[in-house]
């Protein structure tokens, strides 16, 4: 994980319509981005519902919300159809963000050891600096907690 106070890893990768997006497009804001491991499953529906009810407090805040997994830009295009998702999603197959972030990390469920990403939330402030760093989250109760933050 990644230190609060340093510089947060800039990256262009594609979004969910397709189009590139680059994290300092969002100088000026803050920016919630949180790392999850796939679309649809129970858990990652949960932490994105909870970005969603909450969305306009983030904005209100001056801060924008980005999901990123290695999921690609048509699930997550379908997955925030699906769910009403206001925010940003980022499609990262080749692990450039989650690399850079570094949350790519070994897991084990039910005895089993791969790897995958390790579900995690970094605040950033307008300058691009860490300001906040999770990756003991609780998916239902990631964004509540971020918002609180702020």
């Amino acid at each position: 994980m990644l230190k609060i106070g340093t510089k947060a890893p800039d990256f262009a990768l594609s979004d969910a319509s397709g189009e590139e997006f680059r994290l300092s497009s969002l100088r000026g804001k803050k920016a919630v981005i949180y790392f999850y491991s796939k679309d649809n499953t129970v858990g990652c529906t949960k932490q994105a519902q909870g970005y969603a009810a909450l969305y306009c407090e983030f904005t209100k805040r001056g801060a924008e919300v980005i999901g990123i997994s290695r999921d690609s830009a048509g699930s997550h295009a379908r997955f925030a159809d699906k769910h009403a998702l206001p925010f940003i999603l980022i499609s990262d197959p080749d692990r450039e963000a989650i690399c850079a972030y570094d949350v790519w990390k070994e897991k084990k469920n039910y005895g089993k050891v791969t790897m995958g990403v390790l579900r995690t939330t970094y605040v950033i402030d307008e300058d691009g600096v860490i300001i906040d760093a999770c990756d003991k989250v609780r998916a239902a109760d990631d964004a509540a907690r971020v918002l609180a933050l702020l």
